[in-house]
């Protein structure tokens, strides 16, 4: 599938260790594709609704897919990922959890709120590369989307 222009990537994550080592791990799978990065539910929102601190849209386009924790405050990622899936716009957007949580509860209940796919974060920097890697590999060069606005 030809694209005018790199599926831009959105990461939710309130951890600022995790957003720098996931923006890492982007740069070291030398991936091209833009990665942008908010820090809880309502700013993950605000981002793909295009308000607030998110109104330039050329700044902030719809990503192609969304990278998401699930443990944030203010919102966490499943009440955002339920607002997501209400959305008639937003809710083609693929997500993927990338959480710390190897909780069957929250497997269950994310891809019963329409989640594409569950990742438990790997423990190593290798091992976030290799994960960073497969995720390109499949969403990226692998899977077709929806055009995004």
């Amino acid at each position: 599938m030809s694209r005018n222009k790199p599926i831009s990537i959105l990461v939710a994550d309130d951890d600022a260790d995790d957003r720098l080592m996931i923006g890492e791990a982007f740069e070291e799978a030398m991936l091209k594709n833009p990665v942008a990065f908010v820090k809880d539910g309502i700013e993950l929102l605000e981002y793909l609704r295009n308000e607030n601190g998110f109104s330039d849209v050329e700044a902030h386009p719809t990503p192609g897919i969304i990278l998401l924790d699930l443990n944030m405050p203010r919102m966490d990622g499943r009440t955002a990922l339920e607002e997501i899936r209400k959305d008639p716009v937003l809710k083609r957007i693929p997500v993927v959890v990338l959480t710390t949580s190897q909780a069957e509860e929250d497997i269950l209940r994310t891809y019963d709120l329409g989640v594409n796919s569950f990742i438990t974060k790997p423990v190593t920097f290798d091992g976030l590369v290799q994960v960073v890697q497969v995720l390109n590999r499949y969403w990226i060069e692998i899977v077709a989307l929806p055009e995004v606005a």
